[in-house]
């Protein structure tokens, strides 16, 4: 049980490449949500920050059709599954996917238009210095993008509490994601939210 845990945070052997699978079909209402809420010009760099399965790497290479999508992930078995996924655009020089985690990312300062992080945030080490690594890495005036499906409220509890304990995720709540971004540097920050969990946060580099 401990094992089918840990695969939804860090995919694995047999287990987590089911997980993947699940994941992609499973996320897919979240993902259009959030989706239907950032701004994709056609030509756009775009960075999915844990990018799983790869599905969201597919459903942004349809609008930015004459940009470049690329996901960084720090579970081998994520890599493979999204490289698999996105094997055309990669052939043809449109996708990019890379091992790595958050907290040191490998491209270069200013690669990108926006970088975009789906339920994948309540993992991360240390938040207010990987939205600095995140803002480094983004064109002055781009975009960060963070999709969740559990948000923490300003007063009592979140839903969900079971996995929140189990998996001991990092819930922040709107208060939480302002003081942050602004720590990190971001500006114009936009929160929107849906019933009692769902959130997308956006900001931009200044």
């Amino acid at each position: 049980m401990n094992k089918f845990f840990t695969n939804l945070s860090k995919p694995e052997g047999l287990g987590g490449r089911l997980m993947l699978v699940a994941m992609n079909i499973g996320h897919s209402s979240l993902s259009n949500w959030g989706l239907r809420r950032l701004a994709i010009k056609p030509e756009d760099r775009i960075l999915d920050i844990g990018c799983g399965g790869g599905k969201n790497i597919a459903r942004m290479l349809k609008k930015a059709y004459a940009g470049k999508v690329c996901g960084l992930d720090y579970a081998g078995a994520s890599v493979a599954k999204s490289k698999s996924l996105n094997r055309r655009a990669i052939a043809g020089g449109r996708a990019e996917i890379r091992q790595g985690g958050v907290s040191q990312n490998p491209w270069p300062a200013g690669s990108f238009d926006t970088v975009t992080a789906f339920e994948t945030i309540y993992f991360w080490p240390d938040f207010v210095n990987d939205l600095r690594e995140i803002r480094r890495v983004l064109k002055p005036g781009g975009t960060v993008f963070i999709c969740n499906e559990v948000n923490k409220p300003e007063e009592g509890e979140a839903p969900y509490q079971y996995w929140i304990k189990k998996m001991d995720l990092k819930i922040y709540t709107s208060s939480d994601f302002r003081r942050c971004l602004g720590e990190a540097g971001f500006i114009g920050i936009e929160i929107v939210t849906k019933g009692k969990s769902r959130i997308c946060v956006s900001a931009k580099a200044p």
